[in-house]
């Protein structure tokens, strides 16, 4: 026989349910289906299921602190957006905590409950590419923490977005290399379950074929990090039907692309062509200077914290909005000119 109080977690084990189910059927929310929702309302009312005081008031209560989830710190875009955050949240009087996931999904469900206990009064998230699973972001939503995510957004989870325009953005850069007289372009992406590595790859397809150039989808490969874009293209390179250009996930990948296109003594741009994403710091130290998209990450980072604070301070407000930050292309030195082409 249990001692002390029915709680959210008993109902699940008894019920063979999650406790998010619990919480949002006793909301009696609507993403439930009313069998779920009536056999839990009756299994709590014939045990005389009570919500635990303490719990509802420090959902109820909030401070005036920000929780940041990144992916990395040390990375440039992250970085930047984090400055556009800060910039907002300080004119309101509002303090920033920032956790790092490192690319990692349970640090990232640690990273959430350190910010629950905190009793931050609003979340700004960038998902960590190992995550696959959300029942972390759930339960911020069944404690009625307001939720924003950013640039990496999670589909599993309805709430405001933050985006880069990721599919015009590429579609562009890859526009712009086959005006210029490439042809066979490789695109280089991260894990395939990301939706921003869905946008890109839309993007790359769609310009391939909107010049009729076709598919060979042994020029789509996963590498996201300088190593593994150094890697890729030295295996790619060394083919007999070898691309003539790079379309990068990031700047990080572009540099390692660069990097095996000299040790193989290609030519760049003359030979092959490269383009990254972001605007880092990196694109301008390479030699020569990448060629790449700016993501403006300061007005991300600007746009998500107005949107945290719009759902904190209007609670009543329930629709979504959804943000979507036009990208630019910077045009450096491992291009060719349009005149060349």
């Amino acid at each position: 026989m249990k001692k002390g109080p029915l709680t959210i977690k008993d109902i699940a084990k008894d019920l063979n349910i999650s406790p998010s189910t619990v919480s949002r059927a006793l909301k009696d929310n609507p993403d439930i289906s009313p069998e779920t929702r009536r056999i839990v309302q009756d299994y709590a009312k014939k045990h005389k299921y009570k919500p635990n005081a303490l719990a509802l008031s420090l959902r109820t209560q909030h401070n005036n602190i920000i929780g940041v989830i990144v992916p990395e710190l040390a990375n440039h875009f992250f970085s930047g957006v984090l400055s556009g955050m800060e910039t907002v949240a300080e004119e309101k009087d509002y303090h920033v905590i920032v956790c790092q996931s490192l690319e990692d999904y349970k640090k990232e469900a640690r990273n959430v409950q350190t910010l629950i206990k905190a009793r931050v009064c609003g979340i700004l998230i960038s998902q960590s590419k190992t995550t696959t699973k959300y029942d972390h972001f759930q339960e911020l939503i069944d404690n009625d923490i307001p939720v924003i995510f950013f640039d990496r957004i999670c589909t599993g989870i309805d709430s405001d977005k933050v985006v880069v325009d990721d599919y015009n953005g590429t579609l562009t850069a890859v526009d712009y290399m086959i005006k210029t007289g490439c042809k066979r372009i490789a695109f280089f992406s991260a894990p395939s379950h990301l939706e921003i590595s869905k946008n890109r790859k839309n993007g790359y397809l769609d310009a391939l074929r909107k010049y009729q150039i076709p598919v060979d989808e042994q020029l789509i490969r996963t590498a996201d990090t300088k190593q593994l874009g150094y890697e890729r293209a030295m295996e790619i390179l060394q083919e007999p039907n070898h691309p003539d250009a790079f379309m990068a996930m990031n700047d990080y990948t572009a540099s390692g692309i660069l990097l095996a296109c000299k040790k193989l003594g290609f030519k760049v741009p003359e030979e092959i062509s490269i383009c990254g994403f972001s605007n880092s710091n990196i694109s301008q130290d390479t030699d020569p200077m990448l060629t790449t998209m700016d993501q403006h990450p300061i007005e991300v980072g600007m746009e998500a914290m107005k949107l945290i604070l719009e759902k904190i301070e209007n609670p009543e407000n329930t629709s979504r909005k959804n943000k979507i930050i036009k990208t630019s292309l910077i045009v450096r030195q491992t291009t060719r000119n349009l005149s060349d082409g």
